[in-house]
């Protein structure tokens, strides 16, 4: 059997090809009992609507946004935070019509996801500082809004008040009585392992507001952390191999261990425990994020909320009127949100040992 066609359909109603394009693209153009009619023929010959790809050329829309990120595409799906994430920008998204395309940040073979899928816009999600993604939508005239990325002029950019947060975790340990501290954290190039100037090694924007918002409060305090980076990776592993790593150092171990994420933390606490140790009565273990999907944990966390809904809705409103502006041909002033954190206290921190 021929595969039906405008044309098919048009010839079976007596009707124009444009009339029966109409009827799927621009209902607004005929009547209801005739696009009724269309779509009646259309149905019984199997024919589901025009090419999305010819269709996506004749309109000049592709009718999807980007969300380029450089972890494994996996990591969206399965961590928790990436999740909420997703399930609050998909949700901002819905009335629109736009679908959310997930997009590595390197090169496939030929294939170069930021330069060649077809998008209307683009999300930039805590992308590796050295990527040439965004150079790519920036050349393509793509409207951008960046999360958990540093802004920039002209585009949107939505973040959460890592540095704030994290001094408020450190201030509580401190405030604990906590002396001997280490931070793990975790970033794209530059110095792995115990790192003496952590500072100059990441260029993150996440993570060198994270390790500001620590050294705010442990400098003044007198407190010189260890830290320990590690390169981006599975972040229970990061944190397991981190805690390992800080055990095995010469002189007294820490006795609060800052962390640059919940599930980094997971692992830090599995590490400890493996080896003997309590927490809280041995080494306290702060994490960052309030994970959603990692609230089963035991002893549950200690560790800086922040608001993911709250981020991707705004990050999805951003993106929405930017693709408005550039389709009306208008400027606008790209805003740059900050969105509080808030310390929350769990039963993985108490005073030092004695």
């Amino acid at each position: 059997m021929a595969r039906a066609t405008l044309q098919t359909i048009a010839d079976r109603v007596g009707v124009s090809r444009m009339t029966v394009s109409n009827a799927f693209s621009r209902p607004d153009q005929l009547s209801a009992a005739l696009r009724e009619r269309i779509l009646a023929v259309a149905d019984e010959l199997g024919y589901v609507g025009p090419n999305p790809t010819a269709r996506a050329l004749a309109s000049g829309a592709a009718g999807s946004v980007g969300l380029v990120l450089s972890d494994n595409l996996s990591y969206a799906l399965t961590d928790g935070v990436a999740n909420a994430l997703l399930s609050a920008i998909t949700d901002e998204l819905a009335p629109t019509g736009l679908a959310l395309t997930l997009l590595s940040d390197a090169p496939r073979g030929t294939i170069i996801p930021a330069r060649d899928v077809a998008m209307d816009g683009a999300f930039i999600y805590s992308c590796d500082p050295g990527s040439t993604a965004v150079d790519w939508l920036t050349k393509r005239q793509l409207p951008l809004v960046f999360i958990d990325q540093a802004p920039a002029a002209g585009i949107a950019s939505v973040n959460v008040d890592d540095r704030g947060g994290a001094r408020a975790a450190a201030q509580h340990v401190v405030g604990l009585g906590h002396r001997r501290v280490a931070i793990v954290t975790t970033g794209y190039g530059g110095e792995f392992g115990v790192v003496p100037e952590p500072l100059r090694s990441t260029g993150a924007y996440t993570e060198r507001q994270r390790l500001h918002g620590w050294l705010d409060a442990l400098t003044p305090a007198g407190i010189e952390p260890v830290v320990v980076r590690r390169p981006n990776a599975d972040p229970v592993e990061v944190g397991q191999v981190a805690a390992r790593q800080l055990l095995a150092l010469d002189g007294p171990r820490p006795t609060a261990i800052l962390c640059f994420s919940d599930a980094m933390a997971i692992g830090v606490v599995r590490a400890l425990q493996d080896s003997g140790l309590r927490v809280p009565a041995d080494v306290s273990v702060v994490g960052f994020d309030d994970n959603p999907g990692l609230q089963w944990a035991q002893p549950a966390l200690t560790t800086v909320r922040q608001d993911v809904t709250a981020k991707g809705r705004a990050a999805a409103v951003a993106l929405t009127a930017a693709i408005t502006r550039a389709k009306a041909q208008t400027t606008g002033r790209a805003r740059h949100l900050l969105l509080p954190t808030e310390l929350v206290v769990r039963d993985s921190t108490a005073p030092p040992p004695a």
